[in-house]
């Protein structure tokens, strides 16, 4: 199995792992109900966030915990959401990737999740 090595990788990892989170009924209204994403604009938007994450690429310019935040205070983003979230994208990291870049960008999804919870409860506290 190959490791994480380009855009086009990230972009087929993203829409495996957007499939299992909206044929998930205990996630799916967050992005179908509350957000209302628009896949076809959402994905390149998030190719563009992994791929400077993992291969430096740079071009992710929006505020991350902003948008999380603004998500929460119309529906309340759950520790037990964060953790469905999580382990459908490692799901689909396993199931097509494997290696460093592999690793590393389920490093940084679990830290990210981590620090929106965070932030999620300071803002509720």
């Amino acid at each position: 199995m190959p490791d994480i090595q380009t855009q086009e990788d990230l972009y087929l990892l993203v829409d495996e792992f957007y499939k299992k989170l909206l044929a998930d009924d205990s996630i799916s209204y967050i992005f179908t109900d509350v957000v209302k994403i628009k896949l076809e604009e959402h994905l390149p938007i998030l190719v563009t966030f992994w791929s400077q994450g993992v291969l430096g690429t740079g071009g992710y310019s929006k505020n991350l915990t902003q948008i999380h935040l603004d998500v929460n205070e119309k529906e309340y983003l759950s520790p037990e959401l964060f953790k469905i979230w999580l382990n459908h994208f490692n799901n689909a990291v396993d199931e097509n990737f494997k290696g460093q870049k592999a690793e590393q960008i389920k490093t940084q999804a679990l830290s990210i999740a981590t620090v929106m919870q965070i932030k999620i409860a300071q803002k509720k506290g």
